[in-house]
């Protein structure tokens, strides 16, 4: 008997999902049909930096992080802030937030990203390989920047962290030795850590294109439209959308920083919030970038984007309904031109995002707490390309309900 599965959400983890469970599926006459409201890449996985950014292992939500709260208040354009109006909103989140920074969690965190990282960028090569995607990725590893000794030193238990995990690295001590890597920029900044293992895609938006072909061509099907309520028995999985009723034996939310209107109707409501980021990408020949940039404290990072400059990153967590605020563009712009003297700024494309964020910096991969059939897969926050092809496959697993790679239980629905 042949079986529908849905994927709602045609983001880089739903296609990535999509695409793996139809290679699992081939010539089994089962259905793998992927749902969006708006069509492939259409939100936060067009514009991000691109990076796959599997070095990364420390959480947002670190010891002390909230001594910080009140000027996230006070400084609209600074690395975090809250808009005021949307302060008394997000207190249930900032509570669990505050939570995952004690100690004992922020490790528990580490580890479980740690895990994670290894598992997607061995995932993320296997998919590169099945889809002959090399061409779409450039390896130009990833350059750390500090303006002093002090915010230097400070940084070392972020460098530590790789240390323990492995993740090799290449600390620069000078204005000369960062030259050698990145030449062009300010030698304001006096030290540096160069990661080679971090690599990016050309273009975010052409790479999950480039995957969602592939999904189609091995036979998987795409239909538009918004899903406005589910729900789920033990015999299938209801979904409807504006102009119809779709029923799945099994179906996936991937559907990013929305996910939790759809886990809320199966009796799931999780603490989902929107890390909005703002970036500017500049035209080709804006400067001569060679590996992507992350500016320490400043919050932002730079990073090749279609032979140009895409001038991008901060958190401003501020939902989905606020109206953007491009003058935080403006800002990581100004900055960057201060910071890389022979950038021309000008002929840029603004665009904001949402990330989808959990309170402890990890995703949700798990089905559902109720319903067995329905599978969760989204909350990534700032690593959702990273984190895409790994994803694909743990959610595959609790599809065909066998054993993972990895232990499961760090990324369950039922953790908060």
């Amino acid at each position: 008997m042949t079986r529908t599965v849905v994927i709602i959400g045609a983001g880089v983890i739903g296609v990535s999902t999509a695409l793996r469970l139809q290679e699992e599926l081939a010539g089994k006459g089962d259905q793998v049909v992927l749902l969006d409201r708006k069509g492939v890449a259409a939100e936060t996985s067009q514009g991000n930096a691109g990076a796959f950014a599997f070095t990364d292992v420390e959480p947002l939500a670190h010891p002390g992080i909230m001594k910080q709260a009140p000027g996230w208040l006070v400084d609209p354009l600074g690395p975090l802030s809250i808009p005021p109006s949307y302060a008394v909103k997000l207190v249930p989140w900032l509570l669990r937030f505050w939570r995952a920074s004690l100690p004992d969690r922020y490790r528990a965190s580490i580890v479980s990203q740690a895990a994670l990282m290894k598992h997607c960028e061995e995932a993320t090569e296997r998919q590169i390989a099945r889809t002959d995607g090399e061409h779409l990725i450039q390896r130009l590893g990833a350059l750390r920047l500090y303006d002093s000794e002090a915010a230097f030193r400070a940084s070392k238990h972020s460098w530590d962290l790789r240390d323990e995990y492995g993740i090799d690295y290449t600390l620069l001590h000078s204005p000369d030795e960062i030259a050698e890597i990145q030449p062009g920029l300010s030698r304001h900044f006096t030290h540096g850590g160069f990661t080679p293992g971090w690599h990016s895609t050309i273009d975010p938006k052409a790479w999950v294109e480039h995957l969602f072909a592939a999904f189609l061509q091995r036979g998987g099907r795409f239909e538009q439209a918004e899903v406005r309520d589910i729900a789920a028995s033990d015999d299938e999985v209801v979904l409807k959308t504006a102009d119809t009723t779709l029923r799945a034996d099994q179906v996936v939310v991937a559907a990013g920083a929305w996910s939790h209107h759809l886990t809320k109707r199966l009796g799931d409501p999780l603490p989902l919030e929107t890390e909005r980021g703002y970036n500017t990408t500049l035209p080709p020949g804006a400067f001569d970038l060679r590996t992507s940039l992350s500016f320490g404290k400043h919050g932002f990072v730079v990073s090749p984007i279609k032979g140009g400059v895409r001038v991008g990153g901060a958190v401003e967590l501020g939902g989905l309904e606020l109206p953007p605020n491009y003058k935080r563009a403006d800002n990581l712009l100004a900055k960057a031109s201060r910071f890389m003297p022979g950038l021309d700024i000008s002929g840029g494309t603004q665009w904001m995002g949402y990330r989808p964020s959990m309170p402890d910096s990890l995703p949700v991969i798990s089905q559902s707490r109720r319903h067995k059939s329905v599978v969760y897969a989204f909350g990534h926050g700032h690593v959702g390309l990273t984190q895409s092809a790994g994803t694909a496959e743990l959610a595959v697993d609790l599809l065909q309900g066998r054993k993972s790679l990895i232990d499961m239980a760090p990324y369950r629905a039922d953790r908060f």
